[in-house]
């Protein structure tokens, strides 16, 4: 379905065809045209986007796949540039061909997409309240990770109210295999996937601490989950302190990394193991408020 908004972008394209308008007529300010209010909004479209995008909003549930020639007639653009649109998306996964490649229909990108989003949804209501708590009872700025790739991404953040210099915000991305947090969302890999996932001999290196090689990096996250939490102190950053545990999904695989932020020369030793076992129970119940149930040992008989 087309929205309001596209529906005027094809009018306007049309407009060749169309008697002209009063400039003051009813729904534009007095003495400015509609067509110049249209087009001081519209400076910052990118056309080819809004055209990809418009291509795949014509997919839906009644129509699963559609031809080049229908998206270029639907669409009122040449078949050549929808073709180019195709091959682009074709490309990122978002359309594939089917019926011996004479028409299209929507990629498993366009589900993943559809997946991340619902799961972050989840993951970022569920967790900011946690986060907001474990902060009040440790007074550090708290976070929550995601794995993307070879980075990891901030999806949430609560910010403690004492002094604390801070680059990081929601969205920031850092290097996973560099971090602390970015240790806890590698652990499920093993060592052949982490070597697809780093295929160089040697990995860039941020700070002293940095494994160097694959093998070390899966060493490192292997003794990092038999511990159940990681705390390192200038792992990344000189003279920072980071807290960090697993959260995990139904399937028990890790979907999160739940952290707080430590000024290093503030660590208090008599403390230190009580931030840790906070750090852990919240990411456990964060865990347990995404359906997270623990195998129970059993007994031998």
């Amino acid at each position: 379905m087309r929205t309001l908004r596209q529906d005027r972008i094809l009018q306007r394209q049309t407009m060749t065809t169309d008697t002209p308008q009063d400039d003051t007529q009813e729904g534009g300010q007095e003495g400015v045209p509609d067509s110049a209010q249209d087009n001081a909004q519209d400076k910052y479209i990118v056309p080819g986007l809004e055209r990809g995008l418009r291509l795949l909003g014509e997919f839906s549930s009644r129509e699963r796949t559609l031809s080049a020639a229908e998206l270029a007639r639907r669409l009122k653009v040449p078949r050549s540039t929808v073709f180019r649109l195709l091959a682009t998306l074709e490309m990122m996964g978002f359309v594939e061909r089917t019926d011996g490649g004479r028409e299209f229909r929507l990629g498993m990108a366009v589900l993943r997409l559809g997946f991340d989003y619902l799961a972050s949804l989840e993951l970022t209501e569920l967790g900011r309240p946690l986060l907001d708590r474990l902060r009040d009872e440790i007074h550090y700025p708290c976070n929550l990770v995601v794995r993307d790739g070879r980075s990891i991404v901030y999806v949430a953040k609560s910010v403690a109210s004492r002094p604390f210099a801070s680059t990081v915000n929601v969205g920031t991305r850092l290097p996973a295999h560099a971090t602390v947090l970015g240790r806890v969302l590698l652990e499920d890999l093993s060592l052949a996937e982490l070597r697809t996932l780093y295929p160089e001999d040697r990995l860039e290196v941020y700070s002293e601490s940095t494994p160097r090689t694959v093998e070390e990096l899966y060493e490192m996250v292997q003794r990092d989950r038999q511990r159940g939490y990681v705390l390192h102190e200038g792992f990344f950053e000189a003279s920072i302190s980071t807290i960090a545990a697993p959260v995990r999904d139904r399937s028990g695989k890790v979907t999160a990394a739940l952290g707080a932020t430590i000024p290093a020369a503030r660590i208090d030793p008599d403390q230190l193991d009580n931030m840790v076992e906070q750090v852990r129970r919240a990411a456990a119940e964060l865990s347990r408020l995404l359906d997270y149930r623990p195998e129970v040992p059993r007994p031998f008989a």
